[in-house]
């Protein structure tokens, strides 16, 4: 998909303050922290067609509005996905101003995930 140069300009400012991981990082993290949540942000229709399992759902649309219903804890260490990791860079900066503490963008999201073996699922399986 070609990107607007105002999105990638959008992008690179949420990137240039944000932490960032590799997919294998998140992986790995994920495997040994159990508190780590995943949190996908991708459109509805994405994560139906296809999401990693055990992955929590909370799209881009939504996810500043819900996000402390679902982890009131600022503390939580969230790892936010998308198709390849600028919405996921967008979401994370949010997050971040509203007082989260540990929020990490998966840098090539679920397109990266899928590369490395991990598990997907399709449906509407929200845990």
């Amino acid at each position: 998909m070609q990107h607007s140069p105002g999105f990638l300009k959008l992008v690179a400012d949420a990137k240039s303050r944000v932490r960032e991981e590799t997919a294998a990082e998140a992986l790995a993290r994920l495997r040994v922290e159990p508190r780590a949540v995943l949190v996908d942000v991708r459109e509805d229709g994405e994560w139906r067609a296809g999401h990693v399992k055990g992955a929590v759902h909370l799209g881009r649309g939504v996810i500043e509005r819900d996000i402390e219903t679902r982890f009131p804890s600022r503390s939580t260490e969230l790892h936010l996905m998308c198709g390849g990791g600028y919405r996921s860079a967008l979401a994370a900066d949010n997050l971040q101003r509203m007082g989260y503490t540990h929020v990490i963008s998966v840098d090539g999201g679920f397109r990266a995930l899928k590369e490395l073996g991990a598990e997907i699922v399709t449906g509407d399986d929200t845990p």
